[in-house]
């Protein structure tokens, strides 16, 4: 992970696609422009579920597939454009830890602990 943010960290300041640290209007104004866009890859990864579903569908109405079969052909056809959206939607995240100056390696691992050992409040 840190690999990926230092990558991107070299990327998006090549591309000039760095959130401002100019001063606080403009960090916030670019804070809040790149979490829009993030929000956008994100409707785009549930557009590419709903793209499943219906192909899904179609396949079991049109070809004959059993559900199970058009299920998996269809996240077959869909793999690739589902894993480009989920990379832009990690990117923008990484984008906000950079900006932040978080670990996101450290961050997760700590968190995942974190959740482990809570009291699971369902049971």
């Amino acid at each position: 992970m840190r690999d990926i943010q230092l990558f991107l960290r070299m990327f998006q300041k090549e591309m000039d696609w760095e959130i401002s640290n100019e001063n606080y209007k403009e960090s916030k104004l670019s804070i809040l422009n790149n979490y829009m866009l993030l929000t956008t890859e994100v409707s785009e990864v549930a557009e590419e579920f709903r793209s499943i579903f219906n192909k899904t569908i179609k396949l079991v109405k049109e070809e004959g597939y059993s559900e199970n079969e058009a299920f998996n052909a269809a996240k077959e056809m869909h793999k690739d454009n589902i894993g480009k959206e989920i990379s832009d939607c990690i990117a923008y995240l990484v984008k906000f830890a950079n900006y932040f100056d978080i670990d996101i390696e450290e961050s997760f691992y700590s968190k995942m602990e974190e959740v482990r050992t809570r009291v699971n409040k369902d049971q």
